[in-house]
């Protein structure tokens, strides 16, 4: 069943800027983090785990399309020595307006995952008129959560400082992803204004407030028995999310609960768009997150395809569909059309 509720939310496109965008230009996009051999989470080892039973999807080539420029290795935080960095893929400069953007974030089970996993639907939002941005953040084995939380608030807040250079409206910014990613991003996106899941907020006049979320195929509670079913089998020893969190449900309660997006759901948050694949697990906890978020009067929507895989943005035929839908609903709630390109 497609669940569905859209209320078109108007704004006004604050101010223009001229695109700054031609400075540090590549035009090629090289697989530049997959380094770790314990990491295999990417789209050749899903393509293996997933093909015989979805025979139609393909591998995409990730060749950077006409028209869109990329900048490579943009080191958006610091921690000491340690440097995250971040892709952006944006149009080329053929209109005044600022561009709306998107963060994306990887998924990996919270351990794993590259942010080139999102190449290719940054380049479909780019040629929607779209600035994106995919983003590597800190994993399980090298910071706990909430550590992912405070890097894509920090890629969040990064972009804003950088709006100006990279032709970025700064008042439309969403952040979306996949599966692991889909939970940070609705995290993201429900803790707006939260100095606790920010700390950066006291020492810098940037927000890292974001106007929508997209959450693609990721849970919306940890703390559901069927969420638990999978994410706190003992067989995993540890599971995905029990080396996030640093232990199973038992012993780690307070933050399964607070890492789940659907307790944070309250007035005034953004708006939220779902995309499923066919297989329920991924997104376990939505249909009671959608109940608040009606209670809340917060526009929401809720795609699904009906025969795909989980991890079905990274392949055709479903990542063009994919970006059109994130785009769509987008565009709705940012009042944004894309006049030429």
């Amino acid at each position: 069943m497609i669940l569905r509720h859209c209320v078109t939310v108007i704004f006004t496109l604050a101010g223009s800027v001229a695109l700054a965008l031609m400075l540090g230009c590549s035009t090629t996009a090289p697989i530049t983090s997959v380094n770790d051999p314990q990491n295999t989470y990417t789209p050749a080892d899903t393509y293996t785990k997933y093909v015989k039973d979805f025979p139609q999807m393909r591998m995409l080539d990730g060749k950077l399309p006409e028209g869109i420029l990329a900048f490579k290795n943009l080191t958006y935080v610091n921690y000491g020595a340690r440097e995250l960095q971040l892709d952006l893929y944006a149009p080329e400069p053929t209109m005044a307006d600022q561009r709306p953007a998107i963060v994306l974030v990887h998924g990996g089970g919270w351990r794993a995952g590259y942010r080139e996993n999102m190449m290719p639907l940054a380049h479909q939002l780019a040629l929607r008129g779209y600035v994106t941005a995919t983003i590597s953040y800190r994993l399980s084995p090298e910071a706990e959560y909430p550590a992912a939380i405070h890097d894509v608030k920090a890629a969040v807040r990064w972009l804003r400082e950088n709006a100006k250079t990279y032709g970025v409206n700064p008042e439309r910014i969403a952040v979306a992803g996949g599966s692991a990613g889909g939970q940070i991003a609705a995290l993201v996106g429900m803790t707006n204004g939260d100095v606790k899941f920010d700390p950066q907020a006291k020492s810098s006049i940037f927000t890292s407030d974001v106007q929508a979320v997209v959450n693609i195929d990721g849970l919306s509670d940890f703390t559901s028995e069927e969420a638990r079913k999978y994410e706190d089998d003992p067989r995993k020893n540890p599971s995905s999310a029990g080396q996030w969190f640093g232990g199973n449900y038992a012993t780690k309660t307070a933050l399964w609960h607070e890492a789940s997006p659907i307790y944070h759901v309250s007035k005034g948050k953004p708006p939220v768009l779902f995309i499923n694949s066919s297989q329920a697990r991924f997104s376990v906890g939505q249909a009671e997150m959608i109940k608040r978020l009606e209670e809340a009067k917060i526009n929401y929507h809720a795609e699904k395809f009906s025969d795909a895989p989980h991890s079905f943005w990274l392949f055709y035929p479903w990542a063009k569909p994919t970006a059109t839908m994130m785009a769509n609903f987008l565009d709705a709630q940012f009042a944004y059309k894309m006049m030429c390109h």
